[in-house]
């Protein structure tokens, strides 16, 4: 195939769905990941993607503030997010109580949980229950409240009493940005609220992030990186971030 027939190809698709991934281009024009990065590369130069960790978006700008539609954010760093979900998965002891938050890497550990794990999941995402619905050995409680369509995330105060009322062994938080002095941030309050409950009564719990979200600051301030056990992502954080984490004991775990 030549070079400016991929380039169309690569272009119409993104017009269709406003976000494509490097994995997903590779296969279907048959060619290697470094080869699409270098497309990408020319392309965004001529003004037609803008690149992101895993793939490409539209040039178009959102509004400040605000966080791209799930189908975006599910076709991007698909890769790394199912890294992260394995390497959290990995943390799982027989028995436990766990926490599993909203997003799209959330719902990568929900199916890289083992089947063989005996465990009960509390959540508040409707795509992580349906995710666990049919998983042999686990208890699954859901939250209540206002249902937030792509995500379908539920919140407001039931979601934030409903965890209020929870002693999890091990949590798992989504995340809208990392960054060393904002510290973990949301895109949603009320989402943002409920992570605070969960943080305060869980035992443990990590933040999932991909490498896209190191010093992005959401409009919702969630906690300080010294609240959390640690970070689970798939490449190395910036020093600054590290040390922010370690300063208090937490840790980073690169998958």
């Amino acid at each position: 195939m030549l070079v400016a027939e991929r380039h169309r190809r690569i272009v119409y698709k993104l017009h269709g769905t406003g976000v494509v991934s490097t994995e997903d281009l590779a296969q279907s024009l048959s060619v290697s990941n470094e080869t699409i990065r270098r497309d990408l590369a020319v392309l965004e130069k001529r003004g037609l993607l803008s690149r992101v960790h895993g793939g490409a978006t539209s040039p178009l700008p959102l509004p400040p503030g605000e966080e791209p539609p799930f189908a975006e954010r599910a076709n991007v760093a698909s890769e790394a997010k199912e890294r992260i979900g394995k390497a959290a998965a990995l943390l799982l002891e027989p028995g436990q109580f766990v926490v599993l938050d909203v997003g799209t890497t959330a719902l990568s550990v929900a199916r890289a949980i083992p089947s063989d794990f005996r465990g009960t999941v509390a959540t508040n995402s409707l795509l992580v229950a349906i995710e666990l619905s049919n998983h042999p050995n686990l208890v699954v409680h859901v939250a209540g409240g206002r249902l937030r369509g792509g995500d379908m995330a539920l919140s407001n105060s039931n979601a934030q009493n409903f965890f209020r009322d929870l002693h999890p062994d091990i949590a798992f938080l989504g995340s809208g940005g990392i960054d060393a002095e904002a510290g973990l941030t949301d895109y949603y309050l009320e989402e943002a609220a409920a992570r605070k409950v969960i943080i305060q009564n869980s035992a443990v719990s990590y933040v999932l992030a991909d490498s896209s979200k190191f010093g992005r600051v959401a409009r919702h301030r969630v906690a300080g990186l010294q609240e959390l056990t640690g970070l689970i992502t798939e490449s190395e954080p910036p020093a600054t971030i590290r040390e922010a984490l370690e300063k208090s004991g937490g840790v980073t775990i690169i998958a």
